[in-house]
């Protein structure tokens, strides 16, 4: 089972949030039923392989290309919660999830920078790192949104303490992206790159940027209540937007890549738990766009997102049929 199976309810939740956006209720509704009970089924996995086999899952969690996919439980944990403010209204559940997704953000951060830094053993970076480190940026920027959601739901003073955690949390991850990129573009574009090496994570290169610009403008819609908020509004619109182009500029070099990996170099594609990763940044890239868009009052880029919203259903359609395929050959050989 690999750590980043998460990615599966971090994918299904940000489509259903998306189809919520534009319009189609019953699919985000379907979409949420079923990311919720991933969820519970995953999470039944997990403790049973760390009970089972401990020296692999640990070991996984120390390993510098495997350990950064546990970060998908954190922003699974945040996505599932934020369905619970949009969709379901219960922000009671959506608090919990959100304490569920701190605790595990400080627990695997300090746990797994810690052990990558003190290590020994370490591999070169052109065999150490991949998009799946922007993970982390991944999983932090989601207790932000989240903590954003909450916040209009609580009263004052905590409705200012949620504001400041969720501004911390997305500066943070803004700095930690440009730590992490710097070391990706570093690797993509100075060493040797094979077909192989393009695994479907790198789509978290664009991910990441879409939910920070998700983060940002919830903070600038929750701008009126909380005054540093409101001081620094110019500030948050330029970062978003910034986030936002960022995020663009990935997508046709991201499909560009694509094309040279499976058509030029015929590289076989196959199902596989990781091309979750690249189902989430489509969705959460319509996500953005939609609240982007209210935030700032961008009316022009309202056909956007609705486009992307399909492209994402479609994405996560193909995926959900490969992951069912494999599971029924896997039955069969089984038998």
């Amino acid at each position: 089972m690999a750590p980043a199976y998460f990615g599966m309810v971090m994918a299904t939740g940000i489509v259903s949030l998306a189809a919520s956006e534009a319009g189609q209720t019953a699919v985000a509704w379907a979409l949420f039923v079923l990311a919720a009970v991933a969820y519970v089924i995953l999470w039944l996995l997990t403790i049973l392989r760390a009970i089972r086999h401990p020296g692999r899952f640990f070991g996984d969690m120390v390993d510098h290309l495997r350990g950064p996919g546990f970060f998908t439980i954190v922003a699974a944990s945040s996505v599932l919660g934020a369905e619970f403010v949009i969709l379901a209204g219960n922000i009671t559940v959506a608090f919990g999830f959100w304490g569920a997704a701190v605790v595990l953000w400080l627990l695997l951060t300090y746990t797994i920078f810690t052990a990558l830094t003190v290590k020994e053993d370490k591999p070169p970076l052109e065999e150490g790192i991949n998009g799946a480190w922007l993970l982390a940026v991944v999983a932090t920027q989601s207790i932000a949104v989240l903590s954003s959601l909450l916040a209009v739901h609580i009263e004052q003073p905590a409705r200012l303490d949620l504001n400041f955690l969720a501004l911390s949390m997305w500066l943070w991850g803004g700095m930690l992206y440009i730590w992490m990129m710097s070391l990706i573009f570093y690797r993509y574009t100075f060493f040797r790159f094979s077909p192989g090496d393009l695994s479907p994570p790198y789509w978290i290169n664009m991910g990441a940027m879409a939910i920070s610009t998700l983060a940002g403008s919830l903070l600038i819609i929750n701008s009126q209540d909380a005054w540093f908020l409101h001081s620094i509004v110019p500030f948050m619109k330029g970062f978003t937007i910034f986030y936002w182009a960022t995020g663009t500029w990935w997508i046709p070099m991201l499909l560009i890549l694509g094309v040279w990996r499976h058509i030029y170099k015929r590289f076989p594609l196959r199902y596989d738990p990781l091309y979750w990763g690249a189902v989430f940044p489509v969705g959460m890239y319509s996500a953005c766009t939609f609240q982007m868009s209210r935030a700032m009052g961008f009316d022009f880029l309202e056909p956007l997102p609705r486009v992307f919203f399909w492209v994402a259903l479609a994405a996560w359609s193909l995926t959900f049929a490969g992951y069912l395929g494999t599971l029924l050959r896997g039955n069969a050989r089984a038998g």
